[in-house]
């Protein structure tokens, strides 16, 4: 085989005489598979190898050769590794020592590794503007703040390419290098380059700069740039090069290409997931936009709101969720039987997730409310307590400091609030039932948080409702206003982010509950979540196993509807001190509610990473 090389030297102190690395990037017509070329001395390659499997996105390792072996079978079986490049440097302790025109009297172990450049065309193909050939540029490739997994000696930040693409086409960008998993597979971010750690879009590490045109998204590819960094760690000498290449796609599960999905505007943030996980999560919001209370909620359904919420949730490290609409302002408790149980059933996947999550009440309900987490626990509902706080509007900053640290907007304290069948602020500045009764004396500020939470970049918020009187329903407030009973009275003016409409409040927590599930059983998703970073074959049995028992049941909900009964709290319609919400029996409206949500989420569930 004739191969066309190229080489970049770059001079680095090696850790032993003979700790050399010589890298470079071999590629021949466009039939064949393009690849990266480290050359390892033997010691080290162990721990190279095992560090390429637990990071694949940015080193997808196509061949390891024995100690010696001069050819690449699976790429160019006739190749003689020590002899295609007309000269090649030596270096030890970082010092040019030797110029030599083949690399007979060495046995080393070489990787070939997968090379992105191959997809550049293939975006082009699909219609897909190439920035920086457009330009005339190399790509930019940034070192990021996001660690690799280590392996043995080897341990390093890991470095993505840039390319601008038109929010328009991010769909087919995405669908184009997903197919091409050898060439570093899917983006690994869409959006803001700060969540990487990168601060300077016009100063790359590698690379040229490439300039955004308008309406274009920053996405960041994994990059075999990385693979220098790996091999500085251990300091040996090294050489490197890219080429243009060709690599070839595999056969794909085509219900398994992402689908992308703007999450967040500030800071900017797309996410993933494949068209499977995405078609199950609109099969949940199709089942809880039932209306069997005829209360006329279909009206206000705007599709997708769970799953951008359940992808933001996804991206979340501290979720703050607040429920409690005391529409029984006659009664002591005033509270109903909507609210409380979605709000566990959220919490408990969210804390098997890994999440940490703090629940926010009334003053008034707090010592109540903390009984009935204690009860949760006790009946095995919850597996540990959740932290139940309360807020208090002391002065202008209150909200401010209740969700950032020390009042610092650049240090939230919660990256994600969620309101379920909350009382929600009307324009009047009170708080309605839907009979159109205000019950402001019963409510606690929260809403303020909500308000507060606009404008603090990283901070994404949630509202669940039944009637558009829900905090977070401001963003459907035209509809309530128009399209509810007394909408222009009861209105909610707050809006969250994401407004999930439901027939029963509790049912859009159960299907957070079933959206969380799906995004973290979908290997597209996980993949993005993790930046392509420390993946395994599969889920580890006993996780699967966690994050399934801690999915709502039909057990689990009628014990916590069964505690609040007894705890006086009443159903919401009608008033009833029994086993109903909204009106409706727990058998066999909600029961059965659950049990077409946990078909949807563990019917035909692959969950393999």
């Amino acid at each position: 085989a004739h191969f066309n090389i190229c080489l970049f030297i770059a001079n680095y102190i090696g850790i032993a005489i003979f700790n050399k690395v010589i890298a470079y990037c071999i590629f021949s017509s466009c039939r064949y598979q393009q690849a990266n070329v480290v050359i390892l001395p033997n010691h080290l390659a162990n721990d190279f190898e095992a560090f390429c499997r637990k990071n694949p996105a940015p080193l997808p390792l196509l061949y390891r050769s024995q100690s010696g072996e001069t050819a690449c079978p699976p790429l160019a079986r006739h190749a003689d590794i020590r002899t295609d490049i007309s000269q090649y440097y030596v270096y030890e302790e970082g010092c040019l020592v030797n110029r030599v025109s083949s690399l007979q009297s060495y046995y080393m172990v070489c990787f070939y590794l997968g090379c992105s450049f191959g997809f550049e065309g293939r975006l082009k193909k699909a219609g897909v503007p190439v920035r920086n050939v457009e330009q005339g540029t190399n790509v930019s490739m940034y070192r990021t703040a996001v660690p690799c997994i280590p392996a043995g000696v080897f341990s390093c930040p890991l470095v993505t390419t840039m390319r601008p693409i038109p929010a328009g086409m991010l769909n087919a960008a995405v669908e184009v290098t997903y197919l091409n998993p050898l060439a570093h597979g899917a983006p690994v971010h869409i959006g803001d380059p700060a969540l990487l750690g990168i601060q300077d879009l016009s100063k790359p590490d590698y690379g040229e700069r490439v300039e955004l045109q308008p309406g274009d998204v920053t996405v960041f590819w994994a990059c075999g740039v990385t693979a220098i960094e790996a091999i500085l760690s251990s300091k040996p000498s090294l050489a490197f090069s890219h080429a243009p290449g060709y690599s070839p796609s595999t056969d794909h599960n085509l219900e398994l290409i992402p689908l992308c999905f703007l999450v967040s505007h500030n800071p900017l943030l797309y996410s993933l997931a494949s068209q499977r996980a995405v078609a199950k999560i609109r099969q949940l919001e199709t089942i809880i936009g039932e209306d069997p209370g005829q209360r006329g909620i279909r009206a206000l359904f705007v599709q997708d709101e769970l799953l951008r919420s359940c992808l933001a949730l996804s991206h979340a490290f501290s979720v703050a969720i607040t429920t409690g609409f005391p529409t029984h302002y006659m009664h002591s408790p005033p509270d109903e039987t909507d609210g409380p149980p979605g709000a566990i059933a959220m919490a408990t996947m969210l804390l098997s997730l890994g999440k940490q999550v703090t629940l926010v009440t009334d003053r008034r309900a707090l010592e109540m409310n903390r009984a009935i987490i204690d009860e949760a626990v006790r009946t095995g509902v919850l597996k540990t307590a959740i932290p139940l706080i309360t807020f208090e509007d002391s002065g202008p900053d209150s909200a401010l400091h209740f969700l950032c640290h020390h009042g610092d907007p650049s240090k939230p304290r919660y990256d994600h609030l969620v309101a379920i069948e909350r009382s929600g602020r009307a324009g009047d500045g009170n708080y309605y039932n839907m009979r159109g009764i205000n019950i402001k004396h019963l409510v606690d500020p929260i809403d303020n948080l909500f308000i507060a939470a606009k404008d603090l970049p990283g901070i994404t918020t949630t509202g669940i409702g039944d009637g558009g009187n829900e905090l977070g329903m401001g963003k459907l407030k035209e509809k309530v206003t128009t399209l509810m009973p007394n909408g222009g009275l009861i209105a909610c003016v707050v809006p969250a982010d994401y407004a999930i409409t439901a027939g029963v409040s509790n049912w859009g927590g159960y299907a957070v509950a079933c959206g969380l599930y799906l995004l973290h059983t979908c290997p597209s998703h996980q993949r993005y979540r993790k930046r392509g970073l420390g993946l395994e074959n599969t889920i580890p049995q006993e996780q699967l196993q966690d994050w399934t028992a801690n999915l709502p049941s039909v057990d689990k909900e009628e014990s916590i509807l069964s505690t609040l009964v007894r705890f006086g709290i009443r159903s919401g319609k009608t008033g009833h001190l029994a086993m109903e919400v909204d009106g409706l029996t727990f058998h066999p409206t909600h029961s059965d509610i659950i049990t077409r949500l946990l078909e949807v989420t563990l019917g035909s569930t692959t969950p393999n990473l």
